[in-house]
């Protein structure tokens, strides 16, 4: 079962897929039956998110050219791995297969040390995350960002409802510790600079789990 990989909206509101939703909850189930000292990276995980156009690429090069820890950006991933289930002709993009990214980075993920770029979240385990940030953009700048990359029709409307209705900051909040979660605006290279300061302060101050 894959999911596109770009958020749809009726209503105002995010799609639900019950399929993902399940497989989630087995993910939060295996972390609690998890050994509680099994967690023994010594660098933090970190997750950037938004929608697409907000940033996340830029932001989570600089950021890890200043930190040295790993970017690992999901759609690159899928598409040399073919962690996907095909190609949507109506939305052009890839049907991620969540199941087959999970899997193929359990074992990084657990190293530590990770930046994970990716327009959603809500499928990948809570237990991989130390920090979650979720990057906006003004409305206006991220429709000429996106219309500048070709987006059009129904792939570009549904990108910009979704930044409108902050589906992402909320998808964020319902799937993760909201103690973790901070949202971050990135609509100049001021806002990217400032931004990979502020978490590189964060991660040089983050304690090894004990």
């Amino acid at each position: 079962m894959g999911r596109i990989i770009f958020i749809k909206t009726w209503n105002n509101k995010p799609l639900k897929n019950s399929f993902r939703h399940t497989r989630k909850e087995e993910r939060k189930t295996s972390y609690f039956l998890m050994d509680p000292h099994s967690n023994k990276r010594k660098r933090p995980n970190i997750l950037v998110t938004g929608t697409p156009g907000t940033g996340k690429t830029t932001t989570s090069s600089a950021l890890a050219e200043a930190t040295q820890l790993r970017h690992i950006n999901i759609g690159d991933l899928v598409r040399e791995k073919n962690l996907h289930d095909g190609w949507d002709d109506d939305l052009q993009c890839h049907v991620i297969n969540e199941d087959l990214v999970c899997d193929e980075l359990e074992d990084v993920m657990e190293e530590g040390g990770n930046i994970v770029d990716y327009h959603g979240c809500d499928f990948f385990p809570e237990r991989w995350f130390d920090l979650l940030i979720v990057l906006q953009t003004d409305n206006t700048l991220l429709y000429d960002r996106l219309s500048k990359r070709g987006y059009e029709g129904a792939k570009l409307s549904n990108n910009i409802e979704c930044e409108i209705f902050q589906v992402l900051l909320e998808e964020a909040k319902e799937s993760y510790p909201e103690d973790i979660v901070i949202a971050l605006k990135s609509d100049n290279i001021e806002d990217i600079t400032r931004n990979v300061e502020t978490i590189t302060d964060w991660i040089r101050s983050w304690p090894p789990t004990s």
